[in-house]
Order: C-alpha cells, then structure tokens, then sequence
C-alpha cells in the first residue's frame, strides 16, 4: 500500500508542477481495501500556492509515517523558490556547525538544542520533551523555508531574547544548502 500512496503523491507533485489536471483514479490493492487517488486536482494559480501545496504534500507524507523513500528532488521542489539548486553535499559540510547542539535524525535526543527531525512546516517551539525559551514560544513562527532563512542568518535579530548561541550564517547560498539538506534529512 505504500508503493500505491508514494506513486499517487508523486502523481500529484507532477500535475501540481505541470499545471495540468489530474482525472480521478481509483486503485484497488485487496478484495477489500480501495483507495482513492486523486480528484480533478487543478494545479495552484500561483507558483507560491504550488510550493505550499508541495510542502503540504510532504508533510502529510511524514505525518502519516508513511515508510516510503521520497526522493530528495522532490523534497526541494517542494521548498520551492531556488531550493531546487541546493548543493546537499554542501548542506551536510553546513549541517557540521549545527550538530553540536542537534540531531537531525527520527527518534534523536535533544542536546542543547532539540532534535531537528520532522521540523520543516511545523510550528516554532513545538517539539516535545524540550524547554525552548519564552521568546521562541511567543515568536509565532511557523519553520518554512523562508523562515529558516532568516533564522539561520541571525537568529538573535529574528527572535529577540532566544536562547540559541548561532551568531547567524551570513552566506545566502551556504543557508539554501542547509535548509535543503536539513529538509531533506528530516523528512527521510
């Protein structure tokens, strides 16, 4: 069943890209079990509702825990916006600051900071079993990529008052790569 759900997202990623439509299908995997796959979906009328579209597409893919391999393309695409070009083995040469105070991988510890696994979309300070500060909690943040952008170039300037000692990653291209790589590893 979890062949029939990644081939149906990565159906609806590429209709979501193309700017076609997609007709309805249905598939039957048991005598019992049939699963709708898609329903006239039209794509976004903006290339900022696609990347939302895509990035919810992901999530919903994580927060079904859904054991499948999405492919890193897809992952970036989803980010949207110049993601796409996101050197992952510069990524992980950037995630090297990072690691001394995060895991990055599902089920990780919490260090000084929180585990970063599943972040990507999710609400600022929302992990559990962790104590973030009063300023990160009131901040309202979502962790977008656009936000994660401005975090990571001056966390102190976007969140006053938070408790994460990073000075900032002044190198644009170096932040896309991190954004990338950590979208990626948190979304395996």
């Amino acid at each position: 069943m979890s062949r029939l759900v990644l081939s149906s997202v990565a159906t609806l990623l590429v209709v979501a890209c193309s700017g076609e439509s997609a007709e309805s299908e249905t598939s039957t995997t048991s005598p019992t079990e049939t699963i709708s796959v898609a329903s006239d979906v039209a794509a976004p009328a903006s290339t900022a509702d696609t990347s939302i579209e895509m990035a919810e597409i992901a999530t919903t893919i994580i927060d079904n825990e859904a054991s499948v391999s999405v492919e890193p393309s897809t992952i970036l695409e989803a980010l949207g916006g110049d993601y796409v070009n996101a050197d992952l083995t510069n990524g992980a040469r950037q995630y090297r600051r990072c690691q001394s105070c995060h895991t990055i991988n599902e089920g990780g510890r919490h260090t000084v900071g929180p585990n970063l696994y599943g972040m990507m979309n999710q609400a600022a300070a929302s992990g559990e079993r962790y104590s973030y500060s009063s300023a990160l909690e009131d901040a309202g943040l979502t962790w977008d990529a656009a936000t994660l952008d401005a975090w990571l170039e001056n966390p102190r300037e976007l969140v006053p008052g938070n408790r994460m000692s990073f000075v900032g990653l002044r190198d644009a291209e170096a932040r896309r790569d991190l954004i990338g790589y950590i979208a990626v590893e948190t979304s395996r």
